[in-house]
């Protein structure tokens, strides 16, 4: 079994309910994406609502993954810088996939047509993106080729007495 994905799919409801649900099943299960358990979709609508606003408006590009049964699974958001002197990379932002599918390589998959995605963008030669410390994500963005190039300590408060690292980390080409 594997994803399907669609870079720019049409933002209809289904779409934006697959997107929410997937975001908070993934915040709900301690995903570094934004949110601290627990939460519901309320919670994050707001958020994702200013996300689908930038699709909208040209500003990101949504990536989504389906699984065999249709469902969003994954997800990823590549946003384009403004500053006249960053415009040669992209961030990438809101790397989810579904607690279910943990373990089956669909996170290695999702990045790997993140970057074929960013490749055929005209004048990209990078990816950025940041990640929370302490949850082994730099390891696993180290193993899909990216590099670590900086490091915020105690940048990101979880909870009160539980403050983790900003980690920024890079894919160029």
């Amino acid at each position: 079994m594997a994803l399907t994905f669609e870079l720019d799919p049409a933002l209809d409801d289904d779409l934006r309910a697959g997107v929410l649900t997937l975001w908070a099943d993934v915040s709900n299960a301690g995903g570094a994406v934004g949110y601290v358990p627990p939460v519901t979709a309320a919670d994050i609508a707001p958020g994702l609502a200013d996300s689908m606003a930038d699709v909208e408006a040209g500003r990101r590009r949504l990536l989504v993954g389906r699984d065999e049964e249709e469902r969003v699974a994954a997800t990823a958001f590549l946003t384009f810088n403004a500053h006249r002197l960053m415009t040669h990379w992209i961030w990438l932002y809101t790397v989810m996939v579904h607690p279910r599918h943990q373990g089956a390589g669909y996170g290695r998959a999702l990045l790997a047509e993140a970057e074929r995605a960013a490749r055929g963008f005209e004048g990209i030669e990078a990816i950025r993106l940041t990640c929370r410390g302490g949850l082994g994500l730099e390891r696993f963005y180290a193993s899909c080729g990216y590099k670590e190039v900086g490091r915020v300590p105690n940048a990101i408060r979880v909870a009160p007495g539980d403050d983790r690292d900003d980690v920024f980390m890079l894919l160029s080409w």
